[in-house]
């Protein structure tokens, strides 16, 4: 078995459906899903994701996708999926021809791309679907909220142009905090205001939606017409309910979907006072047992995580130690083993029985416990994982 990520379509569904169920509490069964498959669903392949959520729901709907760049959004498309996607960062003016003959919907910041836009829906004799982008507080895209309602005026008087959505994006709603907790209300209060003052003066703001995973697990009021849970559904959560007094709703639960496996394909004996790997950094302290595993930095094993990780053999835990390469790393397996040449190796996921010499703090074994070890997020982790290690669906 060469390195492969194992993606469970059946978690990602259950998870799915507990992101379905939770909002759908507050008496909106109506209430929609965007789906992020930008940088290839998270890692985990954009188009079967896709297919899965369309297949294996009941209302497809209420469901549409999330992408970062065209040709995200093209080659969904070419992948036969029909539904919406809604293109969630700002394209480069060129691109507009690209946008329209894909059908993907875009966020509109500010006058100047609507106009360029109009002017090619125009030509097309077409009337093309937008949503106006609101910053409330993200500092990236989207409109100032005191210029809100001067664009929404603009696009609603463009005659290629029709606005189905508005949106905003919260910058700390996974936060916990009570600076950061109240920085997101205050986001939530002035993007509500702001849309009541667009409908206010007759301009439909159509579907309306900010909550992102943090939103949708920490605030209900920021649910609106639609959430776009990115990471919550491929398995982590970014904040916990516990954390916050009298949470009105039973916690979520969340599973990760992605699983990294390789195998060792070779067993060297090493002498107490020989080195492993690069730059001599790990040197054994006894005779023992090195495995040699087909994976590295080039498929996404951070070199950072050198010396602090361990890889799972036969549900035990055994340490990784010398540098992480670009295409392998060594696993020291101690000076008695049962493992054998060409036995499973798990790299992270999967479950772990015991730990040879370590905690069984160590039993959480998923992309958050990687991510954390290194002081990143598991979004880089699984995002990372190379274009050349294959995707394996079961479920």
């Amino acid at each position: 078995m060469r390195t492969q990520a194992i993606i469970h379509i059946d978690r990602f569904i259950r998870n799915l459906n507990a992101v379905k169920s939770r909002i759908e509490q507050n008496g909106h069964p109506d209430r929609r899903i965007c789906i992020p498959v930008k940088a290839d669903a998270y890692g985990h392949g954009a188009i079967q994701i896709a297919k899965a959520s369309l297949e294996k729901t009941e209302n497809t709907g209420a469901i549409c996708f999330g992408v970062a760049t065209v040709d995200e959004g093209t080659e969904l498309r070419k992948g036969g999926i029909k539904a919406p996607i809604l293109l969630l960062s700002q394209t480069h003016i060129n691109e507009i021809p690209a946008v329209i003959d894909a059908a993907l919907t875009p966020l509109i910041s500010d006058s100047s791309y609507a106009d360029a836009l109009n002017e090619r829906a125009k030509a097309e004799k077409i009337r093309f679907p937008v949503h106006i982008k609101i910053d409330t507080g993200m500092g990236r895209i989207g409109c100032p909220v005191e210029e809100a309602m001067d664009l929404a005026r603009f696009i609603a008087g463009c005659p290629g142009l029709e606005i189905t959505g508005t949106a905003t994006h919260f910058a700390a709603s996974d936060s916990t905090d009570e600076q950061d907790i109240n920085s997101t209300k205050a986001q939530i209060s002035h993007f509500r205001e702001t849309v009541e003052t667009i409908r206010a003066a007759g301009i439909d703001p159509g579907i309306v939606h900010a909550a992102n995973s943090g939103a949708v697990i920490l605030h209900p009021e920021s649910w609106f017409d639609m959430v776009r849970p990115g990471i919550l559904l491929y398995g982590y959560k970014p904040a916990e309910e516990s954390e916050l007094p009298n949470f009105p709703y039973e916690p979520l639960k969340a599973e990760p979907v992605m699983e990294l496996q390789s195998a060792v394909v070779l067993i060297k004996k090493i002498r107490k006072g020989d080195s492993v790997s690069y730059g001599r950094t790990w040197i054994a302290d006894q005779d023992t047992n090195i495995a040699i595993i087909p994976a590295g930095y080039a498929d996404g094993f951070p070199r950072l995580l050198s010396g602090k990780w361990h890889v799972i053999i036969r549900g035990k835990a055994y340490p990784q130690v010398g540098r992480i390469c670009m295409d392998q790393c060594c696993v020291n397996l101690g000076p008695e083993t049962d493992v054998r040449r060409w036995d499973e190796a798990v790299i992270f996921g999967g479950s772990v029985q015991g730990q040879p010499g370590e905690s069984s703090h160590f039993e959480n074994h998923d992309a958050s416990a990687l991510a954390a070890r290194i002081g990143t997020i598991p979004y880089e982790i699984t995002c990372n994982i190379s274009a050349r290690i294959p995707r394996i669906y079961k479920g």
